[in-house]
This record gives C-alpha cells, structure tokens and sequence, in this order.
C-alpha cells in the first residue's frame, strides 16, 4: 500500500504554469500516487465501517519492557496493549481488570484473577505471570528504573540490594486464580500501584525465548489488553488492531489504532489535523494560536504533570554548588516561563514539586501547606554569585540537556539567555532524540536537565519519591538524610496529618537546597475529530486513552 509522504507540502509553485495536457497528465499521476493497491483513494483519518481512526505520536517508543519503561509514550502503547490487575476508567477511578475482585487489609492485598483473562494467543493469564514479571523487577541485575515504586513489598529493598533473592518476594499464589501481596508495612496508597505499567504481567515462558529483544518489536511481545501491535515500523509507523482474546472486548469499538505518522513538530501535526490525515493532535503554543485564528475548536485539559529543571549534584559539576543553583533559582520567573515561552493554555507557574490537583485534608495540599516564598531578585542574585566565586571561582560553560522538540528547544534556549543575562555563565544546548535524552539524563551527561514527572498514582508519594536518595529516577543524584527521613514518614504512615507535614517538610528541602526547579504545572490543548466520540483524557493511566473510543457516522 502506497501512503502519503509523512509531511504535506503544498505544490510546487512551478507547477502552477503546466500546460493543460501536462497539468491533466501531473493530477492523473498525483491521484494514482495516493491510491492504494484495492484502488480506494486515501481515507479519512477515522472510518465509521471499519471502526478505525489514525493519530501521530511525538516519539518512538523507547522500549515497551514493562519492566524497564518510564516514559509517557512507552506507557501510551502499554496502556492499550497490556492489562494489571486494576486499570483506570475515564474517570480516573480505580475498576477491575485481569482482577475481577480484591481485599485490602493492612498488611495484605488479595486479588481473584477473572478466568476469561487471555493473552492474545489464547492462553490464561496466571498469577504466576504477576510472580514473575514483579520479581524480574525487583532483580538488581535487571536495573529496573522504576523498581523502587515497589519498595511498599515485603522483601521488595532487600532483594534490591542482593540481601535476598528474588523468589523471596512477597508474593504468592495460595490457589488458583489468587494472588495475594504481603506489605513490608502499612501503606495507604498501594492499591493504586497495582494499575501502574511496572505491575502488569510478563509471560515468563515468552519472555525467556526473546531475550534482549523483548519489548522491541511487535512480536518481541505478549498482549493481554484490549489491543494488539500488529505492526512497528521503528520511527514511522505502528498499528494496534482489537485483541480477540481480551476478555471484556464486547466493550472495544475500535478495530484499529493506526499512528501513521511520528512527528514531534507542533506544526506538522496540525497541518496533519487541518488537512484531514489524524484525527487528534495535541499542539505547541504556536499552534494553538494557528488553530484559533482559523476558527479551529481547542480543548484544554489539565494533566497533572510537573514540568522542572535538574541540576546536576554529582562531584565534579558546577551545579553542585548550592550556592549557584540558588543563584539560577533567584533569576528565573515562572509567570513569564509559562506565559511567555511555554504559552500552552492551561499551563500553571509553580515553585513546588507538588500539583495543585493532589488532594490536602479538606483543600488542594498546595492550598493547606504552601511551598516557602522564593526570594528573587538583583540583590539575591549578586549576593549568590559573589558566595559561588568564593566557593568554586568561575563557572565554566554549562550542558543544557533537552528533547529534540519545539517546546524542547524554546525552552532551554530561554534558560541559556537566563543564564548569560542574568548571571553571566555561558551555555550550551544538547538537543536529543527522545531515547538518547534518556540515556543521558540516566548517566548524568548534562549540568541543567530539562524535564517533567506525571503521576504514577494518586498520591504525593509519587512526586516526592523522585528525590529519595535510592530512586534511579533521581537523575540529579540529590542525597539528603534529612529529605530521606521525611520520605519514609511518607512511605510508611497511614495518618493523613502525619503524612502531610511530611509532605511540607519535603517541600521546604527541595525550595530551599534546589536539587531541582520546579516551573510549571502541565496542560495539554488538544482537537479531536468531531466524528470520534468516548476520548479519554485524564491525569492518571494513558493519556489521551482511546480503550472506549468510537467512531460515530
């Protein structure tokens, strides 16, 4: 099947002055050139018969290894593919999946697996399949990034740190169709782990036969969701058609997910939008200003994410020096960050780690506890930069490490013009594809890191557990005994009160020592074809989630 080039260039203006027979002959070839091998010309990006719609996505899957993904495109795939024991409704509220039942007690989860749960070739997810994949997670030799998210298992830190092996984990299967998970202490936010990509299942079998490869192509991998990948063409294209075998598949509308194009240009994907070819596009400040001036419905949806700035604390690096990450804290502005550079509708200045969503005792927690006043400032900023002369003479040229994006690109050129006009430090920025940003970011190849963290659950755990001395997402390499001792309170305590203040005490650290800068709160603006219909948009799970999606006539 032929397809239309990934980006839609008008015609060339010479064109324009064909003669009449050349003109006829150039639109008879066009027409040939955009019709497919049945003869049918090329479609519109959704199908009511065929129940099928066609998106971009701004990256390539890095890896879809449950055990091994942290990114919000892996975890997009995942979400649509895969199933744990619990998922997410539009709603954001916690509902079955391959669990049809469950008990909490404080120091138990039991779960009942449905007996129609199917991987995609027909065979029975098991609770050895959870045993297994969760053990693979907690194996120091695996390095799993996201394995401290289950620390809350009994056994789950010391198998981490090769005190105890990984059969020693706890969990088990008393009988069939049970699996239950003993806690290595109360924890009043566990249940809405079990959603998280890092829980879901791993055929042992299957995952043995593929080795290295699994994860990396569409059939290096077992689906039990209520989609399949059914084609990976790595930086092009990738198709996720209905699972036959899932179990609750009388609910799936959709027949195909295509994402015919993979662009992280704002400008490519509207145009995509504009002209027919996707039905959803989330877009750039400079889009959204295109698509409103065109008449063009935007959306805005807040989706909970923080957007923030690492410093680089390991020995060697400039921005080891606390002094000068104050010096860069006291010189940036979040109001003009976010209504000047980022411009995205929606978006919030923030100075905490801590959204506004997360919930307090009556209030947002934000609104309960507020993050200290930051003091900004040309006195602040002379009075730091005379401590940082003092402390470590000049400062040498700094990396900025960003995403190989437009927004990416604005936003550390912003930070290298803040840098050089307000503290006179020169800069550079190191513009990567999305895999190669992670790699350095987890190697710790940058002095500033341009970054955001999206809930994994909802809780203030999943925000201030990034900074916990032990997370390998703690990309900055931030120690701090006294961060540690209020994260624990945190990870441990049932009391709301407690945990709170603990909460605010963790905020005060990160205000005050700068590991990292917080600058925003995320939204998306977003359109979405006005024949697709049940769109999901939500803070927590895959977002955008087409699960439950339709196209309507």
């Amino acid at each position: 099947m032929k397809r239309l080039p990934r980006v839609i260039k008008p015609f060339p203006r010479f064109l324009l002055g064909l003669p009449t027979l050349d003109y006829r002959l150039f639109m008879t070839l066009l027409i040939l050139a955009l019709t497919t091998s049945s003869g049918q010309v090329w479609s519109s990006p959704v199908d009511f018969k065929a129940q099928s719609i066609r998106i971009a996505m701004l990256q390539e899957p890095p890896s879809l290894d449950s055990s091994k993904a942290t990114d919000l495109v892996s975890f997009f795939v995942l979400g649509h593919t895969t199933e744990g024991l619990l998922r997410y409704d539009r709603r954001g509220r916690l509902v079955a999946g391959v669990a049809e039942s469950w008990e909490v007690t404080p120091t138990t989860l039991t779960f009942k697996l449905r007996p129609e749960a199917r991987w995609h070739n027909g065979s029975k997810v098991t609770a050895a399949d959870f045993i297994y994949a969760w053990q693979n997670v907690n194996d120091p030799a695996v390095a799993s990034p996201f394995a401290a998210i289950m620390h809350p298992i009994k056994n789950a830190t010391a198998i981490q740190n090769g005190e105890l092996p990984v059969e020693a984990l706890g969990v088990s299967s008393p009988s069939k169709g049970t699996l239950v998970v003993e806690l290595e202490r109360p924890c009043g936010y566990c249940l809405g782990l079990m959603a998280h990509a890092t829980f879901y299942p791993i055929n042992k079998s299957f995952h043995h036969q593929a080795g290295e490869r699994y994860g990396s192509a569409s059939d290096q991998l077992m689906y039990n969701g209520p989609f399949v990948l059914t084609e990976w063409v790595h930086e092009a294209r990738l198709v996720m058609s209905k699972n036959p075998y899932y179990w609750n598949k009388a609910a799936i509308s959709l027949n195909e997910i295509e994402v015919a194009y993979i662009t992280s240009d704002n400008r490519t994907r509207l145009n995509l939008f504009r002209d027919g070819q996707i039905a959803f596009v989330r877009m750039g400040a400079e889009t959204v200003k295109d698509a409103v001036a065109q008449g063009m419905r935007v959306r805005t949806f807040l989706t909970g994410g923080v957007t923030y700035v690492w410093f680089n604390l390991r020995e060697g690096k400039p921005t080891g020096n606390k002094a000068l990450r104050q010096a860069i804290q006291a010189s940036f502005n979040p109001d003009e960050y976010v209504n000047k550079v980022i411009a995205i509708p929606g978006y919030k200045a923030t100075d905490t780690l801590f959204p506004s969503w997360i919930r307090g005792d009556e209030k947002s927690f934000v609104d309960e506890y507020p993050p200290p006043v930051v003091i900004r400032g040309k006195q602040r900023r002379l009075e730091l930069m005379s401590q940082v002369a003092g402390e470590i003479g000049e400062v040498p040229d700094l990396t900025i490490l960003t995403v190989s994006s437009t927004t990416g690109a604005k936003a550390a050129e912003y930070f290298q013009g803040l840098l050089k006009q307000s503290l006179g430090i020169s800069s550079r920025v190191d513009q990567q594809t999305f895999k190669q940003y992670l790699n350095k970011a987890r190697k710790g190849e940058f002095d500033l890191v341009l970054s955001s963290w999206y809930p994994d659950f909802d809780d203030l755990v999943t925000y201030a557990d990034l900074l916990g001395s032990d997370n390998p997402n703690n990309r900055g390499g931030f120690t701090s005994n006294e961060y540690d001792r209020a994260l624990t309170v945190l990870l441990e305590s049932i009391d709301p009160i407690k945990r709170f203040k603990a909460a605010a005490a963790l905020q005060r650290i990160i205000v005050e020592e700068v590991p990292l800068l917080p600058n925003a709160e995320t939204s998306s603006a977003y359109m979405v074809h006005p024949k697709l219909k049940g769109v999901a948009r939500r803070v927590l799970g895959q977002d955008p989630d087409f699960t439950y999606a339709r196209v309507e006539e």
